[in-house]
């Protein structure tokens, strides 16, 4: 990836989080402890690509705007929208879920079924959910009374 493309992805993740969070440029900027004006101005440049951001900044504006900084930095939106749901997780849970996912990348049609069933209105998902966990052998071995 160039470094103007991922200028402009940094910019666009930035412009992004900053408008989910109903942030302007200023107060986004006063936040991360630049003051206002200067703190504007300095948004201003990151989201029009004037200026790149440095590390320190760039921890403190994810802090900011309750992101992790991977996502301001995500290749692309799947990515970033992937982190971000990632970020929502425990760590166990996250265990859990990147187990999931190298699952379903090295068995796709896995993945393509789980995509069916989500597409599903929520009875019908919640109907074949129930099915195939019946269907799985008990962990702890001691049955469905434990």
């Amino acid at each position: 990836m160039s470094e103007s493309s991922a200028r402009a992805l940094f910019a666009a993740r930035l412009l992004q989080a900053r408008q989910l969070r109903g942030l302007s440029q200023r107060a986004l900027g006063d936040r991360m402890g630049l003051g206002k004006e200067k703190g504007s101005s300095r948004i201003n440049r990151y989201e029009h690509q004037v200026t790149a951001i440095g590390f320190d900044n760039l921890e403190k504006l994810a802090a900011v705007l309750d992101v992790p900084v991977a996502y301001l930095l995500a290749d692309n939106a799947a990515m970033a929208d992937a982190i971000l749901e990632l970020s929502k997780a425990s760590q166990r849970q996250q265990a859990s879920l990147a187990l999931a996912i190298k699952g379903m990348t090295a068995t796709p049609a896995l993945a393509k079924a789980l995509i069916r069933v989500l597409q599903l209105p929520k009875p019908e998902q919640d109907r074949i959910i129930q099915a195939v966990l019946g269907l799985l052998p008990d962990p702890t071995g001691k049955g469905e009374d434990t």
